[in-house]
């Protein structure tokens, strides 16, 4: 899994980040089947509190992802996948080719668009 986070996200951060963005949020979905699918958004508003997931609907862009999204299969129940992305993206904050592109803004959030929101990074 993380091979392929990996070079997506890669790919995505070498495009130029538009000036109002604060935050990056990583959304998941559930598609048909065992499809399971991610998007990249960058936001303009960020707040650590996990009872306020709203800044993540306060969209700057999409990369293109919403088009696009990074997809795979899987035969797995939604907590399973979450923990799969959870360590994919944490992976990538330590060692990844752009994680200071990250790191460089207010925060990195990851969920599930109708559910909680898990905060993987706050820039301190």
């Amino acid at each position: 899994m993380y091979s392929k986070i990996e070079e997506w996200l890669s790919n995505l951060l070498e495009q130029e980040i538009p000036s109002e963005t604060v935050a990056f949020c990583f959304n998941l979905y559930e598609d048909d089947g065992d499809t399971w699918s991610l998007e990249l958004v960058g936001t303009g508003d960020f707040d650590v509190d996990p009872g306020n997931p709203d800044w993540a609907c306060e969209e700057v862009t999409d990369f293109d992802t919403r088009e696009a999204p990074l997809s795979w299969e899987k035969e797995a129940e939604w907590d399973e996948i979450l923990d799969d992305v959870i360590t994919a993206l944490k992976q990538y904050l330590e060692t990844g080719i752009h994680a200071d592109v990250l790191k460089a803004y207010a925060g990195v959030g990851v969920g599930f668009v109708d559910g909680d929101m898990e905060i993987l990074y706050t820039k301190e």
